[in-house]
């Protein structure tokens, strides 16, 4: 039986969640708290499997909670919410940064047409995520990880001309610490596929765009890909290149799954048919095996190739998934894919560094 303790400062939203979960044969509500400061106590004394967190609560806040919880009790922790306020947009990826693992949009009301599916989505990502180990923050250091010893490495001088990037649970911090250590006149455009909640993504863009030196806004149809910008994918939509190098937004297919849509795979053999050997490609943390077989595309087309390591990955089943495929060229943490993208810019474009 999976555990779960419920926080939220809403009576109504307490009620409600904790009906929907105790639906479940296999979760169990073992407790509730009304604000971050009885969470982190709760956490200590219940030791749940997973959390439910709230965001905006009085005296403790979500991302402050999530912080000491992941201090004092680590406990995999999913935010909950239905608000995508700027203010509340904000602070759901300081969650993420202090420690959550992935965000739920707050299941519809039973009058709704999507309250079922809503609700479903709620309860698979808390079964999933329980099964996450994670840490004690104060304990955890990055790896020095070294460079991999894969195959088929690239010529330092390899021309590109775009990089193609993919996550999914644990990618937004991740993203995060990549795109803030490329400098503002990065030579070529980025474009990122990020799974995430329907309703967040604008506000993933903006949260991504304060800390970057680049332009980082969300993808229009049909506009030119320009250097020193990223482009993310919007809701719903597949992210691709058209041959004129521009942004191509798709619909899934009639009769094909909407579960990833936006796609990593599809994006990545987008980049692979226009550019071919000039593009580069990333695969980030992430459930599942979407983009796996899009970065074997790139790299078969002769592009660099990259994956995110095991020890950095909050879940490396994406990146896992391209590994035995034997289609990362490099096996990373974020911080040695920034500073390798650095080095392959400022050696296909000198005038750049």
């Amino acid at each position: 039986m999976i555990k779960v303790l419920v926080v939220d400062d809403s009576a109504v939203a307490r009620e409600v969640l904790t009906h929907l979960i105790n639906q479940a044969p296999d979760m169990s509500v073992i407790g509730i708290a009304r604000d971050g400061l009885e969470a982190v106590e709760a956490a200590q004394r219940l030791r749940p499997d997973i959390i439910t967190m709230d965001i905006i609560m009085p005296r403790l806040g979500g991302p402050e909670a999530i912080e000491r919880i992941m201090q004092v009790a680590p406990t995999p922790i999913v935010v909950v919410t239905g608000n995508t306020i700027t203010e509340e947009i904000r602070a759901t990826f300081q969650s993420l940064e202090s420690g959550a693992l992935a965000i739920v949009e707050r299941p519809f009301g039973l009058d709704s047409a999507h309250h079922r599916e809503s609700a479903e989505h709620l309860i698979n990502t808390l079964r999933l995520m329980s099964e996450i180990k994670v840490v004690r923050r104060l304990l955890r250091r990055t790896p020095r990880t070294p460079a991999s010893p894969t195959i088929d490495n690239p010529p330092p001088s390899q021309v590109f001309r775009a990089v193609a990037m993919g996550a999914s649970t644990g990618g937004p911090s991740v993203l995060k610490t990549i795109l803030s250590e490329l400098p503002g006149n990065f030579p070529v455009p980025i474009l990122v596929v990020q799974h995430i909640a329907p309703g967040f993504v604008s506000g993933f863009a903006s949260w991504l765009a304060d800390s970057a030196a680049l332009t980082v806004k969300l993808a229009e149809a049909g506009e030119p890909l320009l250097p020193g910008r990223v482009y993310v994918a919007p809701d719903g939509v597949h992210l691709g290149v058209s041959p004129g190098e521009r942004a191509h937004l798709s619909a899934p297919a009639p009769g094909t799954s909407t579960t990833l849509c936006p796609s990593a795979s599809h994006l990545f053999h987008s980049v692979a048919t226009v550019y071919g050997r000039h593009a580069v490609g990333i695969l980030l943390t992430g459930m599942g095996r979407d983009g796996a077989d899009g970065l074997l595309a790139m790299k078969r087309a002769g592009g660099i190739t990259m994956v995110q390591d095991k020890e950095s990955s909050v879940i490396h089943g994406m990146p896992g998934e391209a590994i035995s495929l034997n289609a990362a060229g490099y096996v990373l943490p974020p911080r040695r894919i920034a500073e390798l993208l650095v080095s392959l810019a400022s050696a296909a474009y000198p005038h750049t560094s």
